[in-house]
C-alpha cells in the first residue's frame, strides 16, 4: 500500500508539473508569434544564397586555379582542396558548440561571415598581384611551382574561409527553423518542407555560381572571377543584418557536451545502483529542463538502460529544496538526450563512406571535361567546372517534384505525412549514388577508347573528339542522389537530435563530409602511390594514361558495402519518443486562466517514424 501511495503521489506531481509546463510553453509560443515566421526567410536565405554563391564561385573551379595558375601537380592540387574542404566541414563543430553554449546562432553567423569574407579578400588579392603567383606554364611541362610565400598566402586564405564556414554552416538552417514551430504536430500541417526549400535556394545559388562566376574565371580572369564572390559575400552580411529586428533568437542553453558528460559521469558514479522498474521514480525536474525543452520533453525509453543510473535518486541526494549536483544526478530528459545521440551515430557514420567515395570525383570530372569537345557554337564552349550545372538543375527539378508529386503519391500507400521517412529517403540516395559512380566508370572507358582511336593518349592537352555531354548522365544521377540523401540526412539529424543540440547535430552533417574528405584524400594518395608507375590509376599530368575507371569501381564497391551496413542500422533504429504540447489558439485564454487544462497524451513514433499525438480535455 505504501508503495502504491508513493507511486500515485509521484504521478499526481508529474501531472501538475505537466500542466504548469504546458502553460509556460503556450506563453512562449505566443511570444514567438510576434517574431520569426516566413517574413524572416528572405533575409536568412539571402545570406545563405550569397554565401553559397560565393563558396561555389570560390571552390568549384579552384582545381584549375591551382593547376594552371599555381602550377600544382594534379594529386597535390586535388588533395589540397580536399584537405581544406575537410577542414571547412570540421570547423562547424566548433561553431555549433559556440552557438549552443553561449554566443547564440545569430552572432555566430555574423562572426563566421566576416571571417569568411576576409579569406575571400585575401585570395582575390593574391590573384590580382603577379608577385603572389608563379610564372604561367601553358605547356604544363617542367613548370615552375609556387614558392613557399605564394603557397602560404593561398593556405591562409583557404584557412580563413574554412574557419568562417564553421560559423555559418551549422547555424543557418537551424536559425531558419527557429523562426517556426518545428514540432511534428505543426510541421505536418504545412504544405512545404523547410529543408527542401533550403536546399532549393542553395541549388539556385550554386547554379548561378557554376555558370556566371566560372565563365568569368575562364574568360575574363581570376581577379574578377574571385572578386565577384567576394562582393556577393559582403552583400550577404548586409542582408542578414538588415533583417535582425525580425528574428526570433533562442537563448543558448549551455554547452551540450557538458550535459552529455554529466550524464555519463553520474551513471559511472552510480554504476552499482539498481534502476527501478517504474521510470516514474527516476529523477525529473521540469524547471531545470525548461530551457532545453522548449517544444516538449523527451520521455523515458528502455534502450541503453545503463544510462538510466544517472537519474536514479539515492538517499544522499538533496533533491527537495535546492538544485542537485548534475555531475551526480541527471534528469530523465538529459539522459534521453544522450541516448538520442548514441542512437543517431551509426546512421550518421554511414554518410562518411559515401562522402569518402565521391570526394574527389568532382575534381577528376573537371579534368575529364577539359579534354572533351565543349563547343556549343564556334564562339562559345562550356567551361569544364560548369558541367555541375546539370547536377544542380536535376536537384532543383527533383526537389520540386519530390515535394509536389512524390510525397502526395507515397502518402497514399504509407500514410506518412512526409511520404517516406528520412531513413528511407537516405537509402534511396545511397542506391542512386552507386549507379552514378558505375556510370562514370563506363564514360571514362569510352573517353579513353576514343582517344586511343585518334592516337591522342600521349597528349594531355589534346581535345578528344567526344562530346562533353557524355558526362551529363552521371551528373544527373548525382543530382537525384542529393535530393534523397543530402536533404534526408540533414532532416534526420535535425529531427532526431535533442532540441537544445540541433546546431551541434547540424554540425555532424558537415563533420561527416569533413571526415569523408580526409578519408577520400587518403584513398587517392594510397591509390596513386601503390597503383604502379607505368600504368598509375591517377597520374600527375596525363589522365589519358591513367586508370580512372578502376578508381571508380573501387569506390563503387565501398559504397555497396556501406549500403549493406546502412540497411542493417536503419532496420535496428528506434525513433526518439517526444512529449509534445498541443495548442489550440482559441483555448489559450482559458488554458492560461486555469479554467480548462488540456491533458497530454504522450506520443510515440509509429511505423513511419512520425509522432502520433492525442489530446483529451477536461472541463
Amino acid at each position: 500500500m505504501e508503495y502504491l501511495e508513493k507511486e500515485n503521489m509521484a504521478n499526481v506531481d508529474q501531472q501538475q508539473e505537466k500542466i504548469e509546463d504546458e502553460k509556460k510553453i503556450i506563453m512562449r509560443k505566443k511570444k514567438m508569434k510576434k517574431l520569426g515566421g516566413i517574413k524572416t526567410l528572405p533575409f536568412i536565405f539571402a545570406n545563405e544564397i550569397c554565401d553559397k554563391f560565393a563558396a561555389t564561385g570560390f571552390h568549384s573551379n579552384m582545381i584549375m586555379y591551382l593547376t594552371q595558375e599555381l602550377n600544382m601537380p594534379l594529386v597535390q592540387a586535388s588533395n589540397t582542396l580536399t584537405n581544406f574542404g575537410g577542414t571547412a566541414n570540421f570547423t562547424p563543430l566548433f561553431g555549433a558548440l559556440i552557438a549552443d553554449s553561449f554566443a547564440g546562432r545569430f552572432w555566430t553567423i555574423v562572426a563566421g561571415s566576416i571571417i569568411y569574407e576576409l579569406g575571400l579578400i585575401s585570395i582575390t588579392i593574391s590573384a590580382v598581384l603577379p608577385t603572389l603567383r608563379p610564372p604561367l606554364c601553358p605547356t604544363q611541362v617542367n613548370c615552375k611551382e609556387a614558392s613557399s610565400l605564394q603557397l602560404w598566402v593561398l593556405y591562409i586564405s583557404l584557412l580563413l574561409s574554412s574557419l568562417g564556414s564553421g560559423g555559418i554552416r551549422p547555424c543557418v538552417v537551424t536559425f531558419a527553423a527557429d523562426q517556426f514551430d518545428m514540432t511534428k504536430s505543426s510541421a505536418t500541417t504545412r504544405s512545404w518542407n523547410l529543408f527542401n526549400w533550403y536546399y532549393f535556394s542553395m541549388g539556385v545559388a550554386t547554379l548561378t555560381g557554376l555558370t556566371f562566376v566560372v565563365y568569368i574565371q575562364d574568360n575574363v580572369g581570376w581577379g574578377w572571377g574571385l572578386g565577384v564572390p567576394t562582393i556577393a559575400m559582403a552583400l550577404s552580411i548586409i542582408a542578414f543584418l538588415v533583417g535582425s529586428p525580425l528574428y526570433n533568437r533562442i537563448k543558448p542553453a549551455g554547452s551540450p557536451l557538458v550535459r552529455l558528460a554529466q550524464v555519463i559521469v553520474a551513471a559511472v558514479k552510480k554504476r552499482k545502483e539498481v534502476v527501478p522498474e517504474n521510470p516514474a521514480f527516476l529523477y525529473e525536474n521540469r524547471e531545470l529542463d525548461v530551457a532545453i525543452s522548449l517544444h516538449g520533453r523527451l520521455v523515458h525509453t528502455n534502450q541503453f538502460k545503463w544510462f538510466d543510473k544517472a537519474a536514479v535518486i539515492t538517499n544522499s541526494h538533496a533533491t527537495d529544496s535546492k538544485p542537485p549536483n548534475l555531475w551526480k544526478l541527471a534528469t530523465v530528459h538529459r539522459v534521453e538526450e544522450l541516448k538520442c545521440i548514441v542512437r543517431m551515430l551509426p546512421i550518421w557514420a554511414a554518410g562518411i563512406a559515401l562522402i569518402a567515395s565521391s570526394s574527389h570525383v568532382h575534381s577528376f570530372t573537371i579534368l575529364q571535361a577539359r579534354t572533351m569537345k565543349r563547343h556549343l557554337s564556334h564562339s562559345f564552349q562550356i567551361p569544364p567546372a560548369s558541367m555541375s550545372i546539370f547536377g544542380n538543375i536535376t536537384m532543383l527539378i527533383g526537389l520540386v517534384m519530390y515535394e509536389r508529386l512524390f510525397v502526395p503519391f507515397a502518402r497514399r500507400f504509407t500514410g506518412n505525412p512526409s511520404g517516406i521517412t528520412c531513413l528511407q529517403r537516405m537509402g534511396v540516395g545511397f542506391v542512386v549514388n552507386i549507379l552514378a559512380t558505375v556510370v562514370a566508370s563506363f564514360v571514362e572507358i569510352k573517353r579513353k577508347a576514343v582517344a586511343a582511336d585518334h592516337n591522342l593518349l600521349d597528349d594531355p592537352k589534346a581535345i578528344i573528339p567526344i562530346s562533353i555531354f557524355w558526362l551529363v548522365p552521371q551528373f544527373c544521377l548525382h543530382g537525384v542522389a542529393e535530393v534523397f540523401m543530402s536533404v534526408g540526412h540533414l532532416e534526420f539529424l535535425y529531427d532526431q537530435s535533442p532540441e537544445s543540440m540541433r546546431t551541434t547535430a547540424a554540425a555532424l552533417y558537415w563533420i561527416a563530409i569533413s571526415i569523408g574528405n580526409y578519408i577520400g584524400t587518403l584513398m587517392v594518395s594510397l591509390v596513386h602511390k601503390y597503383s604502379g608507375k607505368k600504368s598509375n590509376w591517377l597520374p600527375d599530368r596525363n589522365l589519358n594514361r591513367g586508370r580512372l575507371e578502376y578508381y571508380y569501381w573501387l569506390v563503387s564497391g565501398i559504397q555497396v558495402i556501406n549500403l549493406l551496413y546502412y540497411v542493417i542500422c536503419s532496420c535496428l533504429y528506434t525513433y526518439k519518443p517526444l512529449e509534445e504540447v498541443s495548442e489550440i489558439c482559441e483555448e489559450d485564454k482559458e488554458v492560461l486562466a486555469g479554467d480548462k487544462i488540456p491533458s497530454m497524451i504522450l506520443g510515440s513514433r509509429n511505423a513511419h517514424g512520425e509522432v502520433e499525438l492525442g489530446r483529451n480535455e477536461t472541463a
